[in-house]
């Protein structure tokens, strides 16, 4: 039979306008030197103190604790989130800005949108947990770029621009450290494993100076006081610029985030 006599069935999906934001923004951390680490959190114990927070009348989520968590680390450890200011200089912020994807409904898709949590050091579990919820509940249009921010006249502009503009857009906007800080925050977390139990880890792309894929929680044996238990375990990815931080340093900042994610921290001013 001849192949033009076999009928091929196919349709096309229109790439839902949001997405292009994703596409240059994997582009552009392909210039990034981050370094990734695959990390496991044994969140149990944890997640026993999120429970009874939540009995208790405190309705944390599980996110908005992480995001408190985590910057209760670089509390610590501020380089790992500071931008390259030039070839010879950092520039780090008091505040964190955290970028937060959050999926939302747009049209027949769901599209992830990021919204930026500002000064996060200074919030509490609580409060981070309710912005992220007061998002979740906002109507979005096709120029909607971050959430929570009404976009300005020329960012409108973003999605008509082709692409080799758009992406000229985001070099110019890492070279500018202070406007990159005001527009898309220092810190980005993503948490793609939250939408089911994969047993595995995420890599992702960022442009920010660290960032972390959030994977799924599992139940997996581990040694605990030299016995083996059941244990609740939380993959995740971290990319860390090593453009703004060293080795061993970074290794002291995660050693900080493994002790303050798997004891809980920030949970004890929630409940005074």
């Amino acid at each position: 039979m001849d192949s033009r006599d076999v009928k091929t069935y196919y349709h096309y999906t229109k790439i839902p306008q949001s997405r292009m934001a994703t596409f240059d923004v994997y582009a552009a951390g392909l210039a990034k030197h981050h370094v990734s680490a695959l990390l496991e959190f044994d969140v149990t114990e944890s997640r026993r103190k999120l429970s009874a927070l939540r009995k208790s009348g405190t309705p944390i989520s599980f996110n908005g604790w992480l995001i408190k968590a985590i910057s209760t680390s670089l509390e610590r450890y501020p380089d790992a989130a500071s931008f390259l200011y030039s070839r010879r200089k950092l520039i780090t912020f008091k505040d964190h800005h955290i970028s937060f994807v959050v999926e939302k409904q747009l049209g027949d898709h769901r599209v992830p949108l990021p919204m930026v949590l500002e000064s996060v050091n200074s919030k509490s579990a609580l409060e981070i947990t309710r912005e992220i919820e007061k998002v979740k509940d906002q109507v979005i249009t096709k120029d909607d770029i971050v959430l929570a921010q009404s976009p300005k006249p020329y960012e409108r502009l973003y999605y008509r621009l082709p692409g080799f503009l758009r992406r000229a857009f985001w070099r110019y906007l890492l070279n500018h450290p202070r406007l990159a800080f005001r527009k898309m925050g220092n810190i980005s977390i993503t948490s793609p494993g939250m939408m089911g139990k994969i047993n595995g880890w995420f890599i992702h792309r960022s442009v920010h100076p660290v960032s972390f894929g959030i994977g799924s929680i599992l139940k997996k044996p581990a040694v605990v006081d030299n016995e083996i238990q059941i244990r609740e375990m939380l993959n995740v990815t971290a990319l860390i610029d090593h453009d703004v931080i060293d080795g061993a340093p970074m290794v002291r900042f995660l050693k900080e985030l493994t002790k303050n994610i798997e004891a809980g921290a920030g949970m004890e001013e929630e409940k005074a």
